[in-house]
């Protein structure tokens, strides 16, 4: 019997979600999600973006959705994840990877909620109103402003997101928020880099209730361009070691279709600034096996051939991720 066969047929039998997929989204990218039969995604509308800027990102999500209806559908519940299931469809959520959207106005929030954002990320890699990124050079914690947005994420139920965010305001956050967090694309420290998580963070996360997403991206990975997917379910292996089965699942950071002049603009402070980082001159790869968004389903023998329950490849298959989002979108877990 295939380890296909034995997941089991319950409601989350073989739910696949990605807690983070920022590909150069087309028709082509999501038959490639459909085809790695990916339920759900967290996929980024916004990053350096304005409150204009972003709204201009979402008509053209509402163009994809309405043109490539026969395979995507917008989440915004676990209904909606639940009803891509069982239409073969992929369901996108809507996320940010910044608050810059927001600008100096936290009451922007709900207008965004209300178009359908679900994940927003405090602070992409550098200093923002809210408070500190992870390149930043001195990490000055959450603001009284962060403060106020961080209750609205709570009060409005929008995932709030850890992963680029420094070490000191992402323990402020973990702190002051009255919902679980999540790192959602993050590997854990097996390599030194500034975007990976010390075990004291995965833990001080996890015992809080929050939610890790393993990042399959090569620059985090010990191996780099040489990862393959064995490689990954080692890392997650290794997290699940340090925070436990129930508090991970996969946040792949897929960069399907994307140029260097994109990297560019992810790599510079706001945008259009200086470096925050040594520039890429190519795009890094995807492991080998997972190299593009239609091989998600190569998770599953990989789990199985590192010896892992069916029971726990469904929990970080999708399960996990599900069950997190149908509490922090204030719905009643089942």
């Amino acid at each position: 019997m295939s380890i296909d066969q034995k997941l089991s047929n319950n409601i989350h039998s073989h739910i696949s979600i990605d807690g983070l997929v920022i590909a150069k989204f087309s028709r082509s990218v999501f038959e490639e999600m459909q085809l790695g039969k990916i339920t759900a995604a967290n996929c980024t509308c916004s990053v350096w973006e304005n409150f204009n800027e972003t709204i201009d990102k979402l008509t053209v999500w509402n163009d994809h959705f309405r043109q490539n209806s026969d395979i995507i559908c917008h989440v915004k519940s676990s209904t909606d994840i639940i009803k891509a299931h069982k239409d073969g469809k992929v369901g996108i959520i809507l996320g940010w990877q910044n608050t810059s959207a927001i600008e100096d106005d936290i009451n922007k929030l709900e207008i965004f909620y209300d178009l359908g954002i679900r994940v927003a990320q405090l602070t992409y890699n550098t200093q923002n109103l809210v408070g500190s990124g992870c390149w930043e050079t001195n990490d000055g914690g959450l603001s009284d402003f962060g403060k106020d947005v961080v209750s609205e994420m709570n009060r409005l139920g929008i995932l709030i997101d850890l992963s680029h965010v420094g070490p000191i305001t992402s323990s402020d956050t973990i702190k002051f928020s009255k919902s679980p967090v999540a790192y959602t694309h993050c590997c854990p420290a097996i390599k030194k880099h500034p975007r990976n998580k010390t075990d004291d963070q995965l833990k001080e996360i996890a015992n809080k209730g929050g939610m890790i997403g393993f990042a399959s991206y090569t620059p985090f990975l010990p191996k780099g361009p040489d990862s393959n997917i064995d490689d990954c379910v080692e890392a997650m292996e290794y997290l699940i070691n340090i925070v436990g089965e129930d508090s991970v699942g996969i946040g792949t950071d897929w960069v399907q279709d994307q140029d260097i002049s994109f990297f560019e603009y992810l790599q510079k402070d706001k945008g259009t600034g200086r470096f925050v980082t040594t520039p890429y001159k190519v795009v890094p790869p995807m492991p080998k096996g997972i190299s593009k968004l239609s091989q998600f389903q190569n998770f599953v023998p990989a789990m199985d051939r590192a010896g892992w329950s069916t029971k726990r490849i469904e929990k970080i298959l999708g399960k996990n991720w599900f069950l997190f989002f149908k509490q922090i979108w204030k719905e009643e877990a089942n």
